[in-house]
């Protein structure tokens, strides 16, 4: 039952985080940052409507660390708000 909490939670969190990044640079870096971010994403979406929660939760936190990695680049940036979720 905590896989599932755990995995709605990162849902929740990383959706709103999806539609509100902005890429910042146009390299080929960072597009690919983003595409794996939301790549990772939408897999986590896809696992947490199988109710295959485990997959769920370990793809929405791999979206994130591309996230996080893509802010500590000066790929994205993401609302001041949402900031507080980044190591970045």
């Amino acid at each position: 039952m905590e896989i599932i909490k755990a995995a709605e939670k990162e849902k929740k969190r990383m959706e709103e985080i999806i539609k509100s990044l902005e890429l910042k640079k146009t390299s080929k870096e960072a597009k690919e940052f983003y595409a794996m971010a939301v790549n990772y994403y939408k897999d986590g979406i896809y696992f947490f409507d199988k109710k295959d929660f485990l997959r769920a939760f370990e793809a929405f936190i791999i979206s994130w660390s591309y996230v996080d990695a893509g802010l500590k680049l000066k790929f994205f940036a993401v609302p001041s708000k949402q900031k507080k979720w980044f190591t970045a």
